[in-house]
């Protein structure tokens, strides 16, 4: 059926008509769209506005184009977060109204790298604990985590324990607490060693979220990188004006 003209630019026309017809699940999330061809005779536009249409479509992370493939509907997001505040993984999918879980893929201790010192202000002899794992809910995997801490900021028997929440055991002792966080987004496509450990088809892009968490010192007390499927994590920011 072909929309209906009104006083707005054509596009924008076919932009809501688009976005209505996915909502209704005319077109399904991962479904690959109809031709350019059919698409513009299906709404009774020209190709030039179905695609200036899908531009935008696009930029808003509403379908994707795979060069030589097709277009497609992208996922919405399961979990949405601002960063705005210190919020877990795990409490990210608990609202979601799934359960949280982890998989440990290793521990391990190191004599502290060149970036590590420079990041956590420690000496050349101090040790760094390197923890990898997936979080998963309901069992399917979405996020893989690499953290760092050095070894001094986590209890002695922390090498021996097969689960604990790292802020909780950096808080153990009761001198460390964490204060606040600086954090960096980064979007990339398919990682060697993320990709596959989440499961990702090729063309699945991921965030990259880095940050590093400081105690009530200001000093860097963890490191942590986590890379968040794009189809499933958004993150926001609520900015203010000052």
């Amino acid at each position: 059926m072909t929309i209906k003209s009104d006083h707005r630019a054509l596009y924008l026309q076919v932009i809501d008509r688009m976005k209505q017809d996915i909502a209704a699940g005319v077109y399904k999330e991962k479904e690959k769209l109809p031709s350019e061809f059919e698409l513009a005779k299906t709404l009774g536009v020209s190709r030039a506005t179905l695609r200036e249409a899908l531009r935008l479509l696009e930029e808003d992370n509403i379908i994707i184009r795979r060069h030589g493939v097709g277009t497609f509907v992208n996922p919405k997001p399961i979990f949405s977060s601002g960063i705005e505040q210190l919020t877990s993984v795990s409490d990210m999918i608990r609202q979601a109204g799934m359960e949280p879980g982890s998989i440990y893929l290793s521990t391990t201790e190191s004599i502290s790298s060149e970036d590590d010192i420079k990041r956590f202000q420690c000496n050349n002899d101090d040790t760094i604990i390197t923890i990898e794992r997936v979080r998963t809910a309901n069992g399917e995997p979405v996020v893989y985590c690499i953290d760092k801490v050095p070894t001094g900021y986590l209890p002695e028997n922390f090498l021996g324990r097969t689960e604990s929440s790292i802020f909780k055991a950096l808080e153990e002792s009761g001198t460390t607490h964490i204060s606040y966080a600086v954090s960096f987004i980064d979007a990339i496509g398919y990682h060697e060693d993320a990709s596959p450990i989440l499961e990702c088809d090729p063309e699945t892009a991921l965030l990259v979220l880095k940050q590093l968490h400081y105690d009530e010192d200001d000093q860097v007390v963890l490191y942590s990188k986590n890379y968040f499927k794009a189809d499933t994590f958004s993150f926001h920011v609520v900015r203010k004006r000052v």
